[in-house]
């Protein structure tokens, strides 16, 4: 049984449109797309960025719709350590680290599993970590109106690892909140919990 690689099912016309555009760039590199370490090259950077924009065509609030149930709970609900990859919308290098998110629920509540899949779906576009952080915040009071939000995203930024300042060991956190987490009681206790 052989392990293969798992393919996307992308729009050939962007796979070759992006394929053309990436030939061009390794040429401007001074490397020959024609040698044989880089014939597939094109191919394989045009399906790994289009993986790594898929947000663009997925609507974070019809994936909360999807999983959205009444019940009466009123307590925190806390999703943490999210892992996620980004692309830093300056560079275009990647930025990954971990998101925590929290909401308290006002008559309504959704799989645990959406929660995750809010954070892929942002973090899968070009992005900044502070948009990413909002937008995840947003997408979740807008779509379930709780009593609350808070999202706190910890990242590792290669813009700053690789190039720049080089900085190998920052870690860049941010947060955004809403409604009863607008109370430092509140937020110290969401924060007690992510750091158990």
């Amino acid at each position: 049984m052989s392990l293969q690689e798992p393919t996307e099912a992308f729009p050939q016309e962007k796979v070759e449109a992006l394929m053309h555009h990436y030939k061009e760039i390794l040429k401007l590199f001074g490397e020959d797309p024609g040698r044989e370490g880089l014939l597939k090259t094109p191919e394989r950077v045009a399906k790994a960025m289009l993986n790594l924009t898929k947000g663009y065509g997925m609507d974070p609030h019809e994936v909360l719709r999807s999983a959205k149930f009444k019940e009466e709970y009123s307590q925190m609900v806390i999703v943490k350590d999210i892992d996620f990859f980004s692309l830093c919308e300056h560079h275009m290098l990647p930025f990954y680290g971990k998101a925590h998110v929290a909401y308290i629920p006002n008559g309504y509540i959704t799989g645990l599993s959406k929660i995750a899949r809010v954070v892929d779906i942002f973090s899968h576009r070009l992005q900044v970590q502070e948009r990413m952080t909002l937008q995840i915040k947003q997408c979740i009071q807008e779509t379930l109106n709780p009593l609350g939000v808070m999202v706190v995203v910890e990242a590792r930024h290669m813009c700053m690892q690789m190039r720049g300042v080089e900085k190998q060991n920052s870690v860049t956190t941010t947060s955004d909140f809403t409604g009863a987490f607008n109370q430092a009681k509140t937020r110290e206790e969401f924060m007690n919990l992510i750091r158990r």
